[in-house]
């Protein structure tokens, strides 16, 4: 497993851009609307500045003539400000919760049917901490602020995270109701 940052140099950005366009064409064809993550202007800004992957030596993160990873790039820092700084907590939540809903997402349309299968597949296959048993795991084993455990506080803190970061934090109908119901994901 790979950090997010590493993963998209192995991917390339040229190629989410593709994906990030097919994805607004596909909306505007359906009819739906279309919101672009904000990460999408990131990956177009790399790519202008010439650092779309490794393949072509430059991305997150320096390579050098042989292709092997030297260092996180400095121009990161420079080239992307933060507006506000924000509590560590924050950053790293945003990112197990982006994760961890795409998984509740993954079980809600069939293409998971176990736990067993979505905390391997997470750990495995996208790089969710292990640490953590996977993102279903994560998600029926959180711990809040307030001390309560299982999904319902994890479905209060995606709403606080959705409350301050945008729409994409915010749990679906259907992880609502399996919560309110007293279920679980499969095993």
């Amino acid at each position: 497993p790979v950090g997010p940052l590493q993963l998209t140099d192995e991917l390339n950005m040229e190629l989410f851009g593709k994906i990030e366009r097919a994805y607004a064409a596909a909306a505007e064809r359906d009819g739906t609307p279309y919101v672009s993550h904000p990460g999408v202007a990131v990956v177009h800004r790399m790519i202008e500045l010439g650092r779309p992957s490794r393949l072509k030596g430059a991305g997150f993160y320096d390579y050098d003539d042989a292709g092997k990873r030297t260092r996180l790039w400095p121009g990161l820092a420079e080239e992307f400000l933060a507006a506000e700084p924000l509590p560590l907590v924050d950053i790293q939540e945003r990112m197990l919760f982006a994760e961890a809903l795409e998984t509740a997402k993954c079980f809600e349309e069939g293409v998971i049917s176990s736990a067993a299968a979505a905390n391997i597949g997470s750990i495995m296959g996208i790089g969710f901490p292990p640490n953590t048993g996977g993102a279903a795991q994560f998600m029926t084993g959180y711990v809040g602020a307030d001390g309560s455990v299982g999904l319902a506080a994890f479905l209060a803190r995606a709403d606080e995270l959705a409350e301050a970061y945008g729409d994409r934090f915010r749990p679906t109908a259907w992880l609502r109701e399996m919560a309110a119901a007293g279920e679980t994901f499969p095993a």
